[in-house]
């Protein structure tokens, strides 16, 4: 009995070992096969990157170039314009300032010439209730005692 169970031991032992060195073989070809697809791969990429993205990002680099000298440009418009409005609004000031102030001139002198014209009219529509006055009182005096010199005097205050 003690004979026949070690040699079956021995082959159980014997297919386990050539088992695990079939196991051993084959996890080599694997590992063979993964590092082949991995350079494959990479070498994939490698010329896809070349052929397909390097053009791509040079084209991309270029417009984002010219993007830049557009923005550039846009920046320095913007900022003549900001310039020129400025400048605008202070011409557009001072324009309204002179013009306020030549109103204000015209304005003093034709209201000084109203006001002297006024006096004027004042200076004359006194003189002449002043002759009118007279002129009643001594055609009052040597003519019909008050009949005319009503209708003068009432027509000189209420004419002026």
């Amino acid at each position: 009995m003690g004979g026949g169970g070690l040699d079956t031991t021995n082959l159980l032992l014997g297919i386990l070992a050539a088992v695990s060195v079939l196991e051993a073989l084959v996890l080599v070809g694997i590992g063979v096969m993964v590092w082949r697809l991995y350079t494959h791969a990479r070498r994939t990429i490698h010329e896809i990157e070349q052929r397909q993205i390097a053009p791509l990002a040079a084209r991309a680099n270029a417009l984002m170039t010219s993007v830049d000298d557009v923005l550039t440009d846009v920046k320095g418009i913007t900022s003549r314009l900001a310039q020129q409005a400025g400048r605008l609004d202070s011409a557009i000031r001072t324009t309204v300032d002179h013009a306020d102030e030549a109103v204000g001139r015209v304005r003093r002198a034709v209201a000084a010439r109203v006001i002297r014209i006024i006096g004027v009219m004042h200076g004359v529509r006194a003189a002449c209730g002043i002759f009118f006055e007279r002129k009643t009182t001594t055609t009052g005096l040597e003519g019909s005692q008050g009949q005319g010199s009503g209708e003068l005097q009432g027509g000189a205050d209420g004419g002026w």
